[in-house]
């Protein structure tokens, strides 16, 4: 995959999860539809993740850690990267893939941060939403 592709990919995730996420909060009303946004917006957060920490692999090789499993070529590096940023997300850190440059542990950060606000903030906004209506 070269830049470029790899930039329409981040850009297009990007305003993907920024549209998704407008939605949710913008909605007066929350009903199956906002649910399953409110989950698509975090697994599209995950995708992000994954880019950006893919991203960091490819123009630093070595950034991580444990992504390449002994006996395996390197085409596990977009499914080991995909499972390091949802496991990053979701902060649960089992630790099997580190991030061992400066980039990727800044990279690591950002993506587990975006995992929190958004469950924090997002889904504490469609829960009280879905309370407020009802209890009307």
């Amino acid at each position: 995959m070269n830049t470029i592709q790899m930039a329409t990919f981040f850009v297009f995730h990007v305003a993907v999860a920024f549209a998704i996420i407008k939605q949710v909060w913008e909605s007066a009303f929350v009903d199956k539809n906002i649910i399953f946004g409110l989950i698509s917006g975090y697994i599209s957060l995950g995708l992000i993740g994954f880019f950006i920490g893919l991203s960091i692999e490819m123009a630093y090789p070595g950034s991580f850690s444990g992504l390449y499993i002994n006996g395996m070529g390197p085409e596990v590096l977009t499914e080991r990267m995909l499972y390091y940023s949802y496991i990053t997300l979701l902060t649960i850190g089992y630790g099997d893939i580190l991030p061992v440059t400066l980039l990727a542990q800044k990279a690591a950060i950002l993506i587990g941060l975006m995992g929190q606000f958004y469950l924090v903030i997002i889904t504490a906004v469609v829960l009280e939403k879905y309370i407020r209506h009802r209890n009307k």
